[in-house]
């Protein structure tokens, strides 16, 4: 019996050069910049937790990685969109922790801090192969996605992956990142760094 279930999209940008080397390592290459920063976005499109409605909400996991992330100690924090009430903040923050079990379990492990939760507005845009986020002053990322040569209008993908959002992956040039939140700070507008967006479906 499904005890939860999301669907949407997801998007994030990474410090990492183009194309990012974790996940063609399985997580066990070292990151373009000795350490990996990123902020995974996600938003429901329709979901439930026990009951609860989480349709139209959204939430950010935010990740530092201080080298390869096989290696574990990364710290995670979370942001929530503001209009989730209590209930539906404690549904989503048990779902991206991997409290709730899900894809999330599969890295907790890995983590070796939480470091909190925070409430902001978060916006979603996506016009073609093109995809933003905000939340409030703590997250401005967006993305190009990478044409492919012989269907027009679909990006070039990573498929059979070892990421916990899904394992098929659309491949996508990093255009804009500003992440300023739990201690992770990074900001790079060069267009050279690695990013990411495809469909979701979870449950547990």
């Amino acid at each position: 019996m499904t005890n939860w279930q999301i669907n949407g999209h997801y998007m994030e940008t990474c410090n990492c050069n183009f194309i990012c080397p974790c996940i063609g390592s399985n997580l066990t290459a070292l990151p373009s910049e000795g350490d990996c920063k990123a902020a995974v976005a996600m938003q429901i499109h329709q979901g439930e937790k026990d009951g609860v409605s989480l349709d139209g909400l959204s939430f950010i996991v935010l990740l530092h990685s201080p080298a390869a992330m096989a290696d574990g100690n990364i710290k995670v924090g979370l942001i929530i969109d503001e209009s989730a009430d209590q209930t539906q903040t404690d549904a989503i923050t048990a779902i991206a922790t991997g409290e709730a079990g899900g894809p999330m379990a599969a890295l907790a492990p890995l983590v070796g801090e939480v470091a909190g939760i925070e409430k902001r507005p978060i916006h979603f845009e996506a016009e073609g192969l093109n995809h933003s986020v905000t939340a409030g002053e703590l997250i401005d990322q967006a993305i190009a996605g990478v044409p492919s040569p012989v269907k027009e209008g679909e990006p070039l993908y990573l498929d059979n992956t070892c990421h916990p959002v899904a394992p098929k992956l659309a491949l996508a040039n990093a255009t804009r990142s500003r992440i300023h939140a739990f201690g992770i700070d990074w900001e790079d507008s060069s267009g050279l760094k690695n990013g990411h967006f495809a469909p979701f479906s979870w449950a547990a």
